[in-house]
This record gives C-alpha cells, structure tokens and sequence, in this order.
C-alpha cells in the first residue's frame, strides 16, 4: 500500500464518477491488503488523480484506526438475544 504523502489533484467536469465508485467499492479490501498487485495500482492510481476518493480513502483509514484503538465493550444481553431472533428469521438463501 502506497504512503499518504501525496498531493491528489482536483477531479474535473468530465471525471468519471461510476469509476470513483467502482474504486470505493474496493477500499476496504485495499487497506486489509485483500487485493492483487494490479488492482492496488489502479486505486494507487485513481486516489493520485482523484480529490474526493484520496479524502475517502484517507478517512475510511482513520476510521479503521480509531475502531482498532477503541476497548472491547460487551453488548447488553437484550441485544444478543434481538440479534441470535432476527439472524434465526432470516430466510434461507442458496448459492448458485
């Protein structure tokens, strides 16, 4: 993954924003280190070039950070228990 120390330029008119969320799509799995070399580039690339997705990627980052700061709290037992009924109702699926 490539450092922070760059400077994205603004995204003009004729951007194309269906790739920006194509790129948002694959973030998290691009700051876990769950994609291929060739798909890292090409966000590496794009967040160079891209305002609004270098401060998206840069955000989701502390966010991750924060979360993995913060303690481990246990949830309330009422919680649990909605939890554990709704995942029971869920209808069934199947995979293709």
């Amino acid at each position: 993954m490539e450092s922070d120390n760059h400077d994205p330029k603004q995204c003009s008119d004729d951007h194309d924003h269906e790739h920006c969320l194509e790129m948002f799509k694959r973030l998290s799995e691009y700051l876990d280190n769950e994609l291929d070399d060739i798909t890292c580039k090409e966000i590496e690339a794009h967040v160079k070039e891209c305002v609004p997705c270098f401060s998206c990627m840069q955000t989701l980052k502390r966010t991750v950070d924060l979360c993995k700061q913060a303690p481990d709290q246990p949830v309330p037992e009422y919680f649990s228990e909605k939890l554990k009924e709704l995942v029971q109702n869920m209808p069934k699926t199947t995979n293709p």
